[in-house]
This record gives C-alpha cells, sequence and structure tokens, in this order.
C-alpha cells in the first residue's frame, strides 16, 4: 500500500507531455487473471493517477483492434495490457502479476512515455 501511494504521488503532479495516453486491455470470457484484476484494481482503476494519465479501453483476444491503433505484436493471452501514445504502442505487460507487481509496472511505462526523451517500440 505505502508503495501504491508512492507512486501515485509520484505521479499525480505530471502532466502528460507525450500524446494521449491510453491503456488496452485484452482479456476474453474465463480468463480467471482477468476476473482477478476486474476485482483488485478494476472498480478503482479511473479513481488513480495511472487510471486518469491513461483511461483504459477493453478488446476482446481474437476481436480486431480499434481503428487507428497500432501494436509492436498482437496480444498472445489475457490479460495484456498495452500502453499506446496517440494510438501507438509504447509498452505492455503481459499477465496480470498481482496488485503489487501491476501498480509500478505500469507507473513505469507511464513515466516512461511521459518523459521527452522516451524511445518508441522498433527504434
Amino acid at each position: 500500500m505505502l508503495v501504491r501511494l508512492a507512486v501515485a504521488f509520484f505521479l499525480a503532479p505530471l502532466a502528460v507531455s507525450a500524446g494521449e495516453l491510453r491503456l488496452l486491455m485484452v482479456e476474453q470470457p474465463g480468463c480467471a487473471y482477468c476476473a482477478r484484476w476486474e476485482e483488485e484494481i478494476g472498480p478503482k482503476y479511473a479513481l488513480t493517477a495511472e487510471g486518469q494519465a491513461a483511461p483504459i479501453t477493453r478488446v476482446q483476444l481474437r476481436a480486431p483492434l480499434p481503428e487507428g491503433l497500432t501494436t509492436a505484436s498482437p496480444a498472445s493471452f489475457t490479460p495484456t495490457f498495452i500502453l499506446l501514445d496517440d494510438g501507438t504502442e509504447t509498452g505492455r505487460i503481459e499477465g496480470y502479476p498481482g496488485e503489487d507487481f501491476f501498480w509500478p509496472m505500469l507507473s513505469a511505462l507511464i513515466a516512461q512515455a511521459q518523459s521527452p526523451g522516451a524511445e518508441e517500440i522498433g527504434e
């Protein structure tokens, strides 16, 4: 919990200096880890600094991506969390490692995307 508060404190004052960030959650029915994420993170995600910096969009594993989105590779399993900057992937978390690891991993992806020198995938 202390790590969570520290991360929220760190991200709260940052303005998004890159383009519009979104978190794409790739999921599928029957996914136990998707259900666990939904139970532990889902209800509060939009209320967090991370949720405000990168609002979530959900897609099904076998469904086509929404128009205008570019990922480095298709998601292979669920859940996969893909951070998008103006519709282009900047990083991903494959699987759900639990609440204690998810927040710092997501915060690091957001911080990297927000930093002016953030590298793009494929460079």
